[in-house]
């Protein structure tokens, strides 16, 4: 049985989040993605406290897929070193057939 995972990072503005998903999408990355926000995010970083807004870019692929998700993400995200989380998911046979259907290499 295929696993399945969420991946979740976030971005400075909307563009950006956006162009990430049309990314992963057309490559066949993951099979759909939403762009939620503004949301406001509280964080360490550098060892700095801090306080952002920030644009949530959620991500839907198969666990075989997400080492090349994790780099496509990596590469073209516009920080050195975002959040990149995956989750593993369960849902409805229909939505994860639709995932793997959709993250399958086109000719394989």
């Amino acid at each position: 049985m295929t696993e399945f995972v969420q991946v979740s990072t976030a971005t400075p503005n909307r563009e950006q989040a956006v162009g990430l998903a049309q990314g992963a999408v057309k490559a066949r990355l993951a099979a759909g993605a939403q762009v939620i926000g503004p949301v406001t995010s509280v964080f360490w970083h550098l060892g700095k406290f801090g306080e952002g807004e920030e644009w949530r870019l959620l991500l839907t692929t198969t666990k075989a897929r997400y080492p090349e998700r994790e780099k496509h993400l990596l590469e073209a995200h516009p920080w050195d070193n975002p959040e990149l989380i995956a989750t593993p998911i369960t849902g409805a046979p229909r939505c994860l057939k639709w995932i793997e259907d959709n993250v399958t290499p086109e000719g394989s």
